[in-house]
């Protein structure tokens, strides 16, 4: 009887590594814009945000593509176009090209806050695997 809560209670706890993550985004990004803008002044700050902004859409955008992919190789769920994954996959790319770009323009210092933010997901899915260890370690999960 045990045995089967143990991978039940597994599957719930893996199961909200998604939101954990999304919540670790904003309460980083939060903090380390506030930081940002002390320490390096608004240029730079807004640029992290910026950075940090399109980190979480770009995660966001990066589930959606590999659920899409998930369904389509199981065959489970609805039936997504090829052409449209694809697409979304590479519009990510291009969104982060553009605001580079545009911001390179700009400002360098604002760019270098910019480059910042975009390794907000890194941080988090840092803290959520060590998340993830405390917790397999204390409750055996």
């Amino acid at each position: 009887m045990a045995d089967e809560t143990i991978p039940q209670q597994a599957e719930e706890f893996y199961s909200g590594a998604y939101l954990r993550i999304v919540r670790i985004m904003f309460v980083l990004g939060t903090a380390f814009a506030a930081a940002a803008f002390v320490r390096f002044g608004a240029v730079v700050g807004a640029g992290f945000v910026v950075g940090c902004a399109i980190a979480i859409l770009n995660f966001h955008w990066l589930k959606r593509v590999v659920s899409a992919l998930a369904d389509r190789a199981t065959g489970s769920g609805k039936g997504q176009g090829g052409a449209g994954v694809v697409f979304r996959f590479l519009l990510r790319y291009l969104l982060v090209a553009a605001v580079a770009y545009a911001i390179f323009r700009v400002s360098l210092s604002s760019l270098y806050g910019l480059l910042a933010g975009l390794f907000l997901p890194v941080a988090a899915i840092l803290l959520e695997a060590c998340y993830e260890v405390y917790v397999a370690v204390r409750r055996g999960v």
